[in-house]
């Protein structure tokens, strides 16, 4: 990933030249200097990755030149913080300079010694990879943005392509059921589809209506017993917490009790199976219950009780189904078909080498979609693919990793850091997308487009990884949108492996490497404080909680170079307070996340030392109860979201100084008598908000002069309105007032405590609207004016109602009002009529358009 260094430091070493900063004569030379060699080199290590797997010395090369990148890295920001010592405000222009002051002479003179060091160990460098591989070097020249090819997601990751017949064999045998409980196995090599025909099968409607319960279970190659029975209690709608071995069986028993239920044990390696055996003689029999276990080794299966005769193997796919899914994938943009027939025969020569493998098709199907629809690149692509497979065309383990190895050599730079972050999460882990965004802009790995905000190309950034099938979405919104994700265990095999040779991350050596992962999985006793570590980042999985030593907190707050401190999720035995104390003195940190962190009850003033700070995350902190003034003097703030925080009174006075925030959630406005705190007026100076939550309960007030705060906003694209305990108060009439701005994109309102809906709820009034969300509160029927028009219609695509129980309109009227409907979300709304989904009393679903009504 020595490329992907390389296009970090250069990035931030144009940042630092192109500002009209006072940066001394000496050292703006030499970071120049720096960047000239760089650039020079960077179309050669765009390659690096392919060649340095059979050239020694190029391995050896480009290990010396990461380090020297690193350091220079390091220089740059040491730099930045000596122009702020002392300093509590200072523009966000003025972040890069170097002080120029006569005491700061001899640092400066330090580091310009230390940088015309690093400049001729390059400049050696470049010097041996001429001489030893005879690789011509040129300079790249400036190409500004380069336009992405896709900023969204555009493969639908649910379409499946030759597995249908796998997939009825299975629901024919699930009804298969009897007295005993059936078990069903589902065998095969890594890649083959076995996870895949599993989650079909599971999440068929036919089946959630058959099984009054199911549960799924990762399983893996890192488990134990207790965590396989929490995880099973967890999708039982229990958190499992607090209950020894013993307790966690029987409340499984007890929830299972005379109910039909399925069970998925997924990707099982252990041929030890004594654990298996005590969950199984504890489970009730009858009813028709299954079990299904996918495993890739036969005898596994076998020994968890599945006869023969109940084993299903899932075959490669045949020529013409490997070319469907490849088309499907590449051809995306284009319905899955290739209208350029200059690229059939060479990419059906690509298909060809993956052997019929489902994963290795996705991933260079992935590939090819990001690149343009031409035939040289393709043909270099089938090249590299030849090399990859040293002439073995029929291994298909060899083909799998071979396409894998191919997929992340191809990505840009940027994308191969972003990619490589996914190594810290434990395996079969469910990754939340915000907290990998946050991460990928607290380290700079994510590039500044001209126009995008910054978490806008983290969006863009995620979109690409999606599009080329290397992550796989888990959960979507009503709309869409994905929140979490996973990869596939051979994905994780080879990221593992490249983030261990360039000291990325090692689970077994913490000294050495960059980043690092907390979670229940790691000993922490593996840990050990460096200079080097960028990022301390929780990965423990959902429903888990880590608990943080107090020795352990302590080493955490000694790596000084630290970017991104994720702690969420963590129980802390030392006081919080005196942590945090020390944590302001972590200069460089600009991703620090506490959320649902405990015991966190308040910050310390001497946050204000956080000056790089870009994002503060403090969500579900349930005891915090306030913030310090200080936190408006963050002026590099980009994200603040204290959502969830129940105790959390207000936000301090000032807010509305930090002019660069993009994302406010969790805002709660101070009443009159509470001095110190932010009123909604202060938002009006936030015109950079892209998305805001507000939080208002019983008693909150909205002054006559702060209804057109909202209207102020003009970038807001997400707005949240939460009114929790706000029922029969005069904040409905407030409410009334406090129109949204025209450009909104997406609306939530929860607890809303009107019967009818606000008048500005209008399409006249946001014109713009594309996705609606109302849950719970006492709405009970739309306005006239929510109906339209008959020339004035909504442009709404996705509409969310649940949990309103007094709600009563007809699925006819929103017909008319939103003709652009795609997709519709109900559930707990007993009183609404003749909608297209059943029991939208109750559990609800889905419709999407295209189905036939009910």
């Amino acid at each position: 990933m020595l490329d992907a260094v390389v296009c970090v430091l250069l990035e931030k070493l144009l940042n630092v030249l192109s500002e009209q900063c006072n940066l001394v004569a000496n050292l703006r030379e030499q970071f120049g200097k720096m960047r000239s060699e760089l650039k020079m080199m960077e179309s050669f290590l765009k390659d690096a990755e392919r060649l340095k797997r059979r050239n020694l010395t190029l391995k050896l090369v480009m290990v010396e030149l990461r380090e020297l990148i690193y350091e220079a890295e390091g220089i740059l920001a040491d730099c930045q913080l000596q122009n702020c010592d002392g300093i509590g405000d200072f523009s966000r222009s003025s972040s890069w300079k170097v002080c120029v002051g006569p005491s700061k002479l001899p640092f400066q003179y330090q580091l310009a010694k230390r940088l015309n060091e690093i400049n001729e160990k390059i400049i050696e460098i470049r010097q041996k990879i001429f001489t030893y591989l005879r690789v011509p070097l040129q300079s790249t020249p400036e190409a500004g943005d380069k336009p992405l090819r896709w900023s969204s997601e555009i493969y639908n990751h649910t379409q499946v392509v030759g597995l249908e017949n796998d997939t009825v064999k299975i629901k024919d045998w699930l009804f298969q059921g009897g007295p005993e409980i059936l078990s069903i196995g589902v065998v095969g090599m890594g890649g083959l589809g076995k996870t895949t025909v599993a989650q079909k099968v599971f999440n068929e409607k036919e089946i959630d209506l058959y099984f009054e319960r199911r549960m799924w279970v990762s399983v893996s190659q890192t488990f134990t017993e207790e965590k396989i029975l929490r995880h099973m209690l967890r999708s039982l709608g229990d958190v499992g917490l607090g209950d020894n071995h013993g307790e966690l069986l029987k409340k499984i028993n007890q929830f299972l009790l005379s109910k039909r239920f399925l069970l998925v044990m997924d990707d099982v390696w252990s041929l030890e199976v004594d654990w298996w055996d005590r969950i199984y003689d504890g489970l009730p029999k009858g009813n028709g219950s299954c079990i299904i276990i996918t495993t890739r080794n036969e005898v596994v299966a076998k020994k968890m009780r599945v006869p023969d005769w109940r084993i299903h193997r899932p075959k490669f796919l045949n020529d013409y189904e490997s070319w469907l899914l490849f088309r499907k994938i590449a051809f995306a943009a284009t319905g899955g078909e290739c209208i350029y027939p200059h690229l059939e025969e060479i990419g059906k020569e690509i298909v060809d080498k993956c052997k019929g493998l489902p994963l290795a098709i996705k991933a260079i199907g992935g590939m090819m979609l990001c690149r343009e629809p031409n035939h040289r690149e393709w043909k270099m692509i089938a090249e590299h693919f030849r090399d990859e497979l040293a002439g073995d065309y029929s291994d298909s383990l060899k083909a799998l990793n071979a396409s894998l190895q191919l997929s992340y050599d191809e990505l840009p730079g940027h994308l191969k850091s972003s990619f490589l972050c996914l190594s810290l999460y434990p395996e079969d882990c469910v990754i939340n997308k915000e907290q990998l965004m946050y991460w990928w802009i607290g380290e700079g790995f994510v590039p500044t487009r001209t126009g995008r905000s910054m978490i806008d190309s983290a969006e863009d950034c995620f979109s690409e990884l999606s599009n080329r099938c290397l992550i796989e979405p888990v959960d979507k919104t009503y709309n869409g949108v994905i929140i979490t994700c996973k990869i596939h265990d051979m994905v994780q095999e080879l990221i593992m492996k490249i983030a261990r040779e360039d000291s990325f991350f090692d689970l077994k050596d913490s000294i050495s490497c960059r980043h690092w992962g907390i979670n229940n999985t790691v000993k922490q006793d593996n840990f050990v404080a460096n200079q080097k570590l960028r990022t301390l980042l929780s990965t423990t999985k959902t429903g888990e909680v880590n608990k943080v030593a107090s020795k352990d907190a302590k080493s955490f707050v000694e790596c000084r170079y630290l970017r991104v401190l994720d702690l969420s999720k963590s129980i802390f035995e030392t006081p919080l307070f005196g942590l945090l104390r020390q944590i302001a003195s972590l200069r460089h940190l600009t991703y620090l996340s506490l959320s649902n962190s405990h015991p966190l009850i308040e910050l310390p003033e001497s946050l204000n030392k956080l000056q790089n700070l870009q994002i503060l995350d403090l969500s579900y902190c349930q005891n915090l109860r306030i913030l310090p003034t200080t936190v408006a003097t963050l002026k590099n703030l980009q994200v603040l979201d204290v959502a969830y925080c129940g105790s959390l009174r207000y936000l301090p006075q000032g807010i509305g100084n930090l002019s660069g925030l993009e994302v406010l959630l969790g805002f709660r406005p101070a009443r009159p008598d509470q001095f110190g705190g932010s009123r909604v007026s202060e938002l009006k100076k936030l015109t950079q908000l892209r998305k805001l939550g507000l939080q208002f309960t019983r008693g909150d007030e909205i002054g006559e002069n702060e209804v057109d705060t909202l209207l102020n906003l003009q970038r807001l694209e997400f707005l949240s309105i939460s009114c929790f305990d706000a029922h029969e108060s005069d904040l409905i009439t407030k409410l009334e007032k406090l129109s949204p701005p025209q450009n909104l994109h997406e609306l939530s309102l929860k607890f809303y405590p009107g019967y009818t809906s606000p008048m500005w709820l209008r399409p006249e009034s946001l014109p713009k609207l594309t996705y609606l969300s109302i849950s719970s509160g006492n709405l009970a029927k739309m306005s006239q004016g929510f109906w339209g028009r008959e020339r004035n219609v909504w442009k709404v695509r996705g509409l969310m109602l649940e949990s309103l129980s007094d709600l009563a309109e007809e699925w006819s009227n929103f017909q008319a009002a939103m003709p652009y409907l795609r997709v519709v979300s109900v559930c707990w709304c007993p009183e609404l009529e003749s909608f297209p989904i059943e029991d939208v009393g109750f559990r609800g679903g889905v419709w999407t358009k295209g189905e036939k009504q009910n």
